[in-house]
């Protein structure tokens, strides 16, 4: 028997394009009445421009997303510099500014095509009835990745039943599978109405107003990154110079749980390596030669600030308990006794830097203990949640 499979193709075709029963008239109400949306300054230019621009600021919270969550989650395949030192203090900060920009965009975008979710019919076929569905997964798609990641730098977990980090990346790919087979059912139009000559109206003044809106969100949120803002950003989440000596906090020693550990006089550094462990007291720490760098702390929340600390270079305690082998990497343990976070692992560039510390003070003060006392890890070009606080023991350990 010999087999067609294009005449198989072309009945599936025919199956999923074949008209469905037209809904009853009776139902056309509401949102689906054919003059439920009079306004004049929708049109198909005004949503393909602004999805032109949600689409570019969607491209960049992804990559640079990915970036984060590949710095604090590394793969073999994966290196991250710890030069130049405020790298991701400008990817992450770009991340979230970006990302509030987004905001006032998606609200316009949703806006311009908000009366084509009610068309009628409904569906028209079993295609049709396909494409509503995934428009329907990019627009909720879209808004989880807002809201939640609002809901991040505001610090308000209590509504979100699931962990930020993973939700939120998980979903960044389910929004771009959304996005991409979005442009491709809408590639043709979209090249036919950008070849059109856009004519003068209204509209322009809907996508003038969203970008003016983009523009005052970013100026009045991006203080918490560039300092020379702070003054003019009134709805930044973090000021850069707020909190115990002069930068600010995420998570308190009362809140990890660690205030008695850390302010016990018996309190010991382990350093464990190859040749055994060595237990130094916060005396010993500070008779050892001091270092001092300047290094910021930037946040995955898109807040930054730069402070001085002092300290011992990490790898000259490692060389306590053995020599750093060259496929070696180290874990830093916090005292508390649990949390995602509890413990950091530096290699490579990062290990062997000059400028990573087991930092003891900050601005020439001991760490308050809201940022680490009685000591904590600083290196450039990380994450704040791998600037481990309240350190209580580094591990040597060789990697296969």
């Amino acid at each position: 028997m010999v087999r067609h499979p294009g005449r198989r193709l072309r009945r599936l075709l025919t199956w999923l394009t074949e008209p469905l029963p037209s809904p009853p008239q009776r139902l056309r109400r509401g949102p689906l009445r054919p003059d439920a949306f009079a306004s004049p300054l929708r049109s198909v230019r005004l949503s393909a421009n602004l999805g032109a621009a949600l689409g570019v600021a969607m491209l960049i919270c992804l990559v640079t997303g990915v970036l984060s969550h590949l710095i604090q989650q590394p793969p073999a395949w994966f290196a991250w510099p710890s030069r130049p030192v405020g790298l991701y203090r400008f990817t992450q900060g770009l991340h979230v500014a970006t990302g509030l920009a987004t905001v006032p965009l998606l609200g316009a975008k949703l806006w311009s095509v908000y009366p084509r979710l009610f068309t009628w019919p409904p569906a028209r076929s079993i295609a049709h009835a396909a494409e509503r569905l995934s428009v329907a997964l990019l627009v909720a798609a879209a808004l989880f990745q807002t809201v939640s990641g609002l809901l991040n730098i505001a610090h308000w977990y209590a509504p979100m039943p699931f962990f930020f980090t993973t939700g939120h990346y998980g979903v960044a790919w389910l929004l771009t599978g959304a996005v991409l087979i979005h442009l491709g059912v809408k590639l043709s139009l979209l090249r036919a109405t950008w070849r059109r000559p856009a004519a003068p109206d209204g509209r322009r003044q809907v996508l003038a107003a969203a970008g003016a809106a983009a523009a005052v969100i970013t100026v009045a949120t991006l203080g918490q990154t560039v300092r020379p803002l702070a003054g003019i950003s009134v709805l930044a989440p973090r000021r850069p110079g707020s909190g115990p000596q002069g930068l600010p906090v995420n998570r308190t020693a009362a809140a990890a749980g660690v205030r008695d550990l850390a302010l016990d006089p018996e309190y010991r550094l382990t350093i464990s390596g190859p040749d055994g462990e060595v237990s130094l007291t916060l005396g010993q720490l500070t008779a050892m030669p001091q270092h001092t760098v300047v290094l910021p702390i930037a946040c995955v929340e898109g807040w930054s600030s730069t402070g001085t600390w002092t300290g011992v270079r990490l790898r000259d305690l490692i060389t306590l308990a053995g020599d750093v082998p060259a496929a070696g990497e180290v874990v830093v343990d916090s005292l508390q006794a649990g949390g995602r976070y509890r413990t950091s692992v530096l290699a490579g560039p990062h290990l062997a830097d000059d400028l990573t510390l087991l930092a003891l003070r900050l601005a020439g003060e001991p760490l308050a203990l809201d940022h680490g006392y009685p000591a904590r890890l600083i290196a450039p070009n990380r994450p704040g949640v791998l600037q481990t606080k309240w350190v209580s023991r580094i591990t040597l350990r060789e990697t296969r």
